[in-house]
C-alpha cells in the first residue's frame, strides 16, 4: 500500500511521526509538500507595478521563490530523517488542497494533521485546505492532531431543535 504523508511548516511532525505508527513493514510512504506560488507572484507583481519590466535582476519574486525552495527542501529533509524508514519526496507547487488530492490518487491512505483552531474541538478544528481534503480525498484519510487534543469538555453546544 502507498502512504501518502502531506508535510506542512506547522504540523508536519505529527504527520510523519503517525506515519511511523501505521504505516506497515511493507507499505511505500511518499512525504509530499506543496508550495503555494502566491507569495512569489505577489512580490513579483509588486515589482513590476511600481518599477516596471526593466530590471529582472532586482525582481524579488525570484529571491522568494528561492527561498521557498530552500525552505521546501529542509523541510522535507527533516521529515524523512524523522520517519527514519525510506521514502519517496513529491514537490508539488499550486493550491495545497488542490495537489494534496490529485496527489492522494492511487494512494491506500493519506495522513495529515489539523491546521485549524486547535484549542477547540469542533469543525474549525480544520483550516480550509485540509477540510477541502478531507472532503475530496479519492482514499481513506488518517486525521491527527498535532499536539494532544482539547478535552471533550470542549465539545461545541449541541444544536438546538
Amino acid at each position: 500500500m502507498t502512504v501518502l504523508v502531506w508535510i506542512n511548516e506547522g504540523t508536519w511532525r505529527a504527520a510523519v511521526d503517525a506515519a511511523r505508527a501505521h504505516a506497515r513493514a511493507g507499505d511505500e510512504i511518499t512525504l509530499l509538500h506543496v508550495t503555494g506560488d502566491d507569495v512569489a507572484e505577489a512580490a513579483h507583481g509588486a515589482f513590476v507595478g511600481l518599477l516596471g519590466r526593466g530590471h529582472r535582476e532586482r525582481d524579488p519574486g525570484d529571491q522568494v521563490a528561492a527561498l521557498s525552495a530552500s525552505a521546501a527542501a529542509e523541510l522535507m529533509d527533516a521529515a524523512a530523517d524523522r520517519l527514519g524508514r525510506p521514502a519517496a519526496r513529491l514537490q508539488a507547487h499550486g493550491r495545497a488542497e488542490r495537489e494534496v488530492v490529485r496527489a492522494a490518487e492511487g494512494a491506500g491512505l493519506l495522513i495529515c494533521a489539523r491546521d485549524g483552531d486547535r484549542h477547540r474541538l469542533g469543525p474549525r478544528s480544520l483550516g480550509p485546505a485540509t477540510r477541502f481534503v478531507v472532503d475530496h480525498a479519492p482514499c481513506p484519510v488518517l486525521l491527527v492532531w498535532p499536539e494532544p487534543p482539547p478535552g471533550v469538555d470542549l465539545l461545541p453546544p449541541q444544536p438546538h431543535l
